[in-house]
């Protein structure tokens, strides 16, 4: 990926690697410093979204609100595959943790579905995927928890569900944590974070 920015801390030897991805208009920092309060251990690599929409960063480019580019998308997952097998391979870890929201958990979901060997969990913090993925059998086993809002006006219930559907389809270990709210975070789903990334 050409000019990546992104923030890195080592971890402790062998510790399990976390990669955080942020949502719109956020940046490298926006789950850095949260992964490693979670998991004081670990590596966290973290990459600002190298697209631009108003001078919010993203990780690829929209035509509308939930319409996506998906020639753009195609080209950023295997960028950002590539970016992230290289950091993978440098750690040296056997367990290795995605963590995104809104925009980061799509970034994150996508490159899931093409490469489902590159995360062994995922933690979906509002994702939107506005599509029905190809079957993907590499993903069997995979942990993965989704948070969302019942009131999410970016990311509707509905396609919140077809996409824990999807996963667990693939044959995945979904957890799907609801919050009576929209599209903020809220602590209810920082617990679940915390529950799930402490637990194997």
């Amino acid at each position: 990926m050409t000019d990546l920015h992104f923030a890195e801390t080592i971890g402790q030897p062998g510790a399990p690697l976390v990669f955080t991805f942020h949502g719109t208009g956020g940046n490298e920092m926006q789950f850095h410093g949260l992964a490693r309060d979670l998991m004081p251990a670990a590596h966290v690599v973290s990459p600002r979204g190298q697209v631009s929409e108003g001078g919010m960063n993203r990780y690829f480019r929209r035509k509308a609100e939930g319409v996506y580019d998906m020639d753009d998308l195609a080209r950023r997952v295997e960028d950002m595959a590539a970016f992230l097998t290289s950091a993978k391979e440098r750690s040296g870890t056997d367990r290795v943790i995605a963590l995104g929201y809104s925009n980061g958990a799509n970034i994150a979901a996508a490159v899931a579905f093409r490469y489902p060997g590159i995360f062994d969990e995922m933690v979906l913090m509002h994702p939107l995927i506005p599509w029905t993925p190809d079957p993907q059998p590499g993903l069997k086993g995979r942990r993965i928890l989704i948070t969302a809002g019942r009131a999410d006006p970016i990311c509707p219930a509905p396609q919140t569900d077809a996409l824990s559907d999807w996963l667990t389809a693939q044959g995945a270990d979904v957890t799907l944590e609801w919050h009576a709210g929209g599209h903020e975070i809220r602590p209810e789903e920082l617990t679940a974070l915390s529950r799930f990334v402490t637990s194997t």
